[in-house]
């Protein structure tokens, strides 16, 4: 799927917003530095109803939200230096609840992520983001093919 600009970001983030089901659901978002996750994120969620700044948790680890009745914990693991120091921050704790997930860069959290239902790989070219769905449940393929079905 190709993305051209912010808006074309924005208009996928709204579509898949209105097929994320409620309770646990974890999204992994994978790519470069630069490739549009946190953009990706942010358009998430304002599409699910948040209002007002989504700060990127680069340096926090994780940014809670509550939208609609709807626990949202948007992790960055970036500068994770050694997966145990999500043990530090508490992950079972983000992990037990029945919430969505959104998580950068999920390959530095080694083995202390459960699976995803879905995975969104973005690609940064000169001219937009090439992004690629890859379903890793039910949930996660009814989504995927949704989205394949809308575009």
């Amino acid at each position: 799927m190709w993305l051209e600009n912010t808006e074309a970001t924005e208009n996928f983030a709204y579509q898949l917003a209105q097929l994320i089901p409620a309770g646990s659901f974890t999204l992994h978002l994978q790519g470069d530095l630069g490739a549009g996750k946190t953009t990706l994120v942010r358009s998430l969620l304002h599409a699910l109803g948040h209002q007002g700044n989504v700060k990127s948790p680069t340096y926090t680890l994780v940014e809670p939200y509550h939208i609609a009745e709807r626990q949202v914990f948007h992790f960055d693991l970036y500068r994770l230096a050694d997966p145990e120091e999500l043990l530090y921050l508490g992950i079972e704790d983000y992990l037990s609840q029945s919430a969505l997930l959104l998580i950068e860069w999920p390959e530095q959290a080694g083995d202390l992520l459960p699976p995803p239902d879905m995975i969104i790989q973005l690609r940064y070219q000169a001219d937009g983001r090439q992004l690629e769905l890859k379903d890793q449940s039910a949930r996660g393929k009814a989504i995927c093919e949704k989205l394949h079905n809308q575009v």
